[in-house]
């Protein structure tokens, strides 16, 4: 039997967006989907329990990451991420290509692959596009992620082109190392802000897309409009037949721009970053409540919200917990945060579903923009 599929099951009469399934080994996913991101097969202060509890359909693990610690070869002796960390519905990787980016000052990229020396220890290491495939399969997650070359925003042309064309190559490599039938490889279209390059990226790319395909790349530094127009320029080149992931995306009004372009799948640290910092995502614009003006505030969090921490918490009770640096106050906002993108996912389909997600997004974003604003400039006035 096929171990992957996908299929819409709706498409919005008002905006073009879909509603699929995509079936894997772990589960069928419902997009389009939100998937918290646990870098170092947790994510953090939350258990699997948790993200079942919030309605996660799905999580990403890094392959970087756990290839510093604990090491792909400690996981597959557990039986694979799912097992290690006790998650038993579908999980994703990237190929730790972004993270290779990230570490600019300690990164040499060639034709053959990249050498860099670990932000742990300072050990040099060698990945190539087949290492990067062995690691991903001895993790054992769902869906894995080609190895590419992303590059920054303001790369200029010719860089930006070398760079793409290196990530095809590599996706050739990866393409012909993996064998295992458990795994989903998504190649990842690159091309960086030029929509030339985008579109032959995507061309050249489509041979090899089997499962799925995922946009890199994007959520660099750049401002939003310049994202939104790149995806406008692939939308209507997506091939309409596997789902569409947007890598590193996880804002409300980027996911709902996103769904309306064609996406179906999105990732990001945010939910849980602004967390730890004392920031929530509200349906009345950003919270945060390490703030004074929340000191005796004795309301939940997001009333319309119906997480552990908004149906036993208030703002008042969340302020000490930032603000005295306790635990709990970071995994209480991140069960909030997460579980606020995965219920917006939800009235996203169910707009989908009733043919007006433009007229649901116009409504969102007013009310959420508005609110940030206002809660923004009462913070100020306190």
């Amino acid at each position: 039997m096929e171990k992957f599929s996908y299929k819409t099951t709706h498409i919005c009469k008002q905006s073009g967006a879909r509603i699929g399934e995509f079936k894997t080994p772990h589960g069928v996913i419902e997009t389009p989907v939100f998937m918290p991101v646990g870098t170092q097969a947790t994510v953090k202060s939350l258990t699997p329990e948790d993200l079942k509890n919030i309605n996660s359909q799905i999580i990403l693990s890094n392959t970087y990451h756990l290839h510093l610690r604990p090491g792909e070869e400690i996981v597959k002796k557990a039986g694979g991420l799912h097992k290690f960390m006790n998650w038993d519905r579908p999980i994703l990787t990237d190929s730790g290509g972004f993270q290779v980016f990230s570490l600019a000052d300690l990164r040499k990229i060639t034709d053959d692959g990249v050498e860099f020396k670990s932000h742990l220890n300072g050990e040099r290491l060698y990945i190539t596009p087949e290492k990067c495939m062995e690691i991903e399969e001895s993790l054992g997650a769902d869906i894995i992620m080609a190895f590419d070359e992303c590059t920054t925003y303001g790369t200029d042309y010719e860089k930006s082109k070398k760079a793409m064309n290196r990530t095809l190559e590599w996706l050739d490599r990866c393409y012909n190392y993996h064998k295992v039938e458990e795994q989903a490889l998504f190649p990842i279209v690159q091309g960086n802000f030029y929509k030339d390059l985008r579109l032959e990226s995507l061309e050249r790319t489509k041979p090899y897309i089997k499962h799925g395909l995922a946009i890199g790349g994007l959520s660099v530094g750049e401002p939003k409009e310049i994202m939104y127009e790149m995806l406008d320029a692939l939308h209507p080149h997506l091939p309409k037949e596997v789902p569409h992931y947007l890598m590193g995306v996880g804002s409300p009004d980027c996911i709902l721009e996103g769904v309306i372009r064609g996406v179906d799948m999105f990732d990001c640290v945010l939910p849980t970053r602004i967390a730890r910092n004392g920031t929530a995502f509200t349906h009345d614009g950003k919270v945060v409540v390490r703030n004074a003006i929340y000191k005796e505030d004795f309301t939940p969090l997001d009333p319309e919200c119906d997480c552990e921490c908004c149906r036993n918490y208030t703002k008042a009770y969340l302020r000490h917990l930032v603000n005295t640096g306790e635990i709990l106050g970071a995994r209480l906002l991140s069960i909030h945060n997460i579980r606020f993108l995965t219920k917006l996912m939800d009235d996203i389909k169910q707009a989908i579903r009733e043919d007006r997600l433009l007229d649901f997004k116009d409504e969102f974003l007013n009310r959420y923009n508005k609110g940030t604003e206002r809660n923004a400039n009462l913070c100020k006035k306190k």
